[in-house]
């Protein structure tokens, strides 16, 4: 049996992307070991068809994190048998070369986004060159690399001159099975729900300006936002300040089924994520499909990649302005139209069963093709 080693920075516990490839791996004859860190928080798993190991560190972030990270994970790639690899984002791909190239094991790349563009390393010009090196060493050398999008693929293929195919990171067809009801979940019956959820509620998403319309918005509406990122605490705060506390409710991370009954129970799902860098004006948010999986209409930024689902499937709108009192007077139109809701409603239901899970695996079977 071939067996594969899947290494994520991340604790594993609410990386979708991430299990749905293992699960498929599974399906497909490998013995596969999930690799990630262990954190004070972090949840429980889920019982699950693979094997995982969460390393506890002793640095969580910042440039000693990595280097532990990658160390840690070299010794385990190396030290572990194994017949395959797989390496999820820029942060685990050193460790994952190097150990392949020793080991002369098959190495496959996923990168789930433009690393070397994300926000945080755009106003950090050195900490940016030296992933931008590391980047530049590997990536001309790996013959098995996939994204989540078109524009992505596009943006690598073209920069290193390498084949790179996508595999979008969409849900698995939903079935919505014995699904609390609102009351069931503590959540108001006579109120619509806006939804934010995922975890990637970091800076330059836009939920900063989103909490600030909140105090515009009717009072016949309230925010979840479910799920972590970097700016959880300041939104806190900012609801604390702006006395919010009853409209705007924070149910951190939650394992995958229960955050989709959340998302169920919204009227409206939103994905605002700001164009300041290349990787958010080219990313494809997850959340995109959650919503359309739980039909639920999409209220969203008008991105490259956003905009090629959300208009061709006519599942939502896009947003004018992230200024707060703009998105609270078209957030409130919106409340205001039952029927284009409606609509919408429907146009999810449709569009579910195509920008499904099940259809991306014909992309993963033709690159973990264990004849090639």
């Amino acid at each position: 049996m071939p067996k594969i080693i899947v290494s994520v920075t991340n604790d594993l516990a609410t990386d979708n992307r991430v299990d749905k490839v293992c699960r498929f791996l599974v399906k497909q004859g490998f013995e596969v070991i999930l690799v990630g860190r262990k954190l004070k928080n972090s949840m429980e798993l889920s019982p699950r068809p693979y094997a995982t190991h969460r390393m506890h560190l002793i640095f969580t972030k910042g440039a000693l994190f990595y280097a532990e990270f990658n160390v840690r994970l070299f010794l385990f790639l190396l030290f572990k048998k194994a017949t395959h690899q797989l390496s999820n984002d820029l942060d685990t791909l050193l460790a994952n070369y190097l150990a392949a190239k020793i080991r002369r094991r098959k190495l496959v790349y996923d990168t789930h986004e433009l690393y070397t563009e994300v926000p945080e390393l755009v106003n950090r010009p050195r900490v940016k060159r030296i992933w931008e090196r590391i980047e530049g060493w590997i990536f001309p050398k790996l013959n098995k690399i996939y994204t989540v999008n078109d524009s992505i693929a596009a943006f690598y293929s073209e920069k290193y001159k390498k084949n790179v195919r996508v595999v979008r990171n969409v849900s698995p067809i939903w079935k919505g099975e014995n699904i609390p009801s609102r009351k069931e979940m503590g959540l108001p019956e006579n109120k619509k729900i806006l939804i934010v959820q995922g975890a990637g509620i970091n800076i330059d998403r836009g939920i900063e300006e989103l909490v600030e319309a909140m105090t515009q918005i009717y009072e016949s509406a309230i925010l979840l936002i479910v799920g972590s990122g970097d700016v959880i605490e300041i939104l806190k705060e900012k609801v604390e300040i702006l006395k919010l506390e009853n409209r705007v409710l924070f149910y951190g991370k939650r394992p995958y089924q229960e955050m989709m009954a959340f998302t169920h129970h919204a009227d409206w799902g939103i994905s605002i994520d700001k164009d300041t860098n290349m990787n958010y004006r080219f990313s494809l948010p997850n959340k995109i499909f959650d919503y359309i999986n739980a039909s639920t209409p999409i209220i969203c930024s008008d991105l490259t990649e956003i905009r090629k689902i959300v208009a061709t499937h006519e599942v939502g709108v896009f947003i004018p302005s992230h200024e707060p009192k703009i998105l609270a007077d078209f957030i409130n139109d919106l409340l205001d139209q039952p029927e284009q809701h409606a609509t919408f409603v429907a146009n999810c239901k449709k569009a579910a069963p195509v920008l499904c899970w099940e259809n991306e695996e014909k992309v993963l079977r033709e690159i973990y093709n264990l004849n090639d």
